[in-house]
């Protein structure tokens, strides 16, 4: 307790204090994305092994290596390490013992993506082919908002989200893999994305379509119905882990990072979101670092697949940067975070478990 008293003074005296209450909030995740490549970049290691380079490591030296750590992440991810970190929070750095876990044991996607929405680590939920989620996410809840109603959207590469934010029972919008949008008076642009989506390579089969159609289907709904909660859920980082191939899981951080900056910069060009909008970012679960063999692997059977991060940044998110100090968070916290920083309590017919207090000032 005393360790998070000093740094709510902490980041008090930071001397930036926002005024302005958030009024919407953008909700993204990036698949499998691990803490080391956040806080530490690229992995020489890893890099190095024939088995990951696919024949050739200088490419992926020469665009993401450097001696200096923090130099090294920031070439990975610029938009964490250059706005982020001067204007929000970065937590997860186990460097510092500064941790971020699943509550629940299975360390993999579904079980993830419903203790990130839900706020509870439902046991249950043991399956990525579990069913319609039986539990309320937040953003059903805040669906069910006055202020909010009909003005929250989700959109994920992956086709589950459908069973995960239970669209049938919400009533939520949620797009996800190949699925078209639009509706029946869809805009030129959606027109063309839904044609190229359709007609792309698809290397991950019928189940989950590449990033650029869900972050530019995403963009499009963005800015032209204008939500007020908006969820966009990025696939590649772990897609392409699994195929070990680590120069383009590097690439696929380092565009997630691109497009949240592209998201940010039109959100502080918009009438409507500029200075009222909050970003929170985060990954589903971790995945193998101690045996760097299995860093294309998480679940049960390996051992550091819980160890995850979060970034937030927003109007009511007092700055602090990358957080240093010793403290022990959890996934199942991150709902009940996202309601506070729009101003409402996340109540629901199962366990929600308390929010973050250092988030918000």
């Amino acid at each position: 307790m005393v360790k998070k008293i000093l740094l709510i003074l902490f980041m008090l005296n930071t001397g930036c204090i926002y005024s302005q209450k958030a009024e919407n909030i953008i909700i993204i995740t990036t698949d499998g994305f691990r803490w080391q490549e956040v806080f530490k970049g690229m992995d020489s290691a890893i890099a190095n092994n024939p088995k990951f380079h696919n024949g050739d490591s200088s490419i992926i030296f020469e665009k993401y290596w450097s001696n200096d750590e923090n130099e090294r992440r920031k070439k990975l991810l610029p938009f964490f390490w250059n706005t982020v970190s001067n204007h929000g929070q970065l937590y997860g750095n186990r460097k510092f013992d500064n941790k971020v876990s699943n509550a629940n044991p299975y360390w993999f996607s579904y079980p993830g993506y419903n203790e990130i929405m839900t706020g509870f680590a439902d046991t249950t939920i043991n399956s990525n082919d579990f069913p319609a989620n039986p539990n309320t996410t937040i953003l059903e809840f805040l669906n069910h908002q006055p202020k909010l109603k009909g003005k929250v959207a989700a959109f994920g590469a992956w086709d589950a989200f459908d069973r995960i934010l239970n669209q049938q029972r919400s009533g939520l919008p949620v797009f996800s893999g190949f699925e078209t949008i639009g509706g029946k008076n869809p805009t030129a642009n959606e027109k063309l994305i839904n044609a190229m989506n359709k007609d792309s390579f698809k290397p991950f089969g019928e189940e989950e379509c590449l990033d650029v159609f869900t972050h530019y289907a995403a963009m499009e709904y963005l800015k032209t119905k204008k939500p007020k909660v908006l969820y966009i859920s990025y696939g590649e980082t772990d897609e392409w882990a699994h195929h070990g191939n680590y120069r383009t899981y590097l690439d696929a951080a380092h565009q997630v990072d691109a497009w949240i900056k592209q998201i940010w910069e039109f959100v502080q060009k918009d009438p409507q979101y500029k200075n009222k909008t909050s970003i929170f970012i985060t990954t589903d679960h971790g995945r193998g670092d101690k045996n760097r063999d299995e860093w294309t692997s998480h679940g049960q059977k390996i051992e550091d697949a819980y160890e995850i991060w979060f970034g937030v940044m927003g109007p009511n998110i007092p700055p602090g940067g990358e957080i240093k100090i010793a403290d022990q968070l959890y996934q199942e916290q991150f709902a009940q975070t996202i309601a506070k920083i729009l101003g409402y309590t996340f109540k629901a017919n199962h366990p929600v478990a308390k929010e973050i207090i250092t988030v918000i000032k």
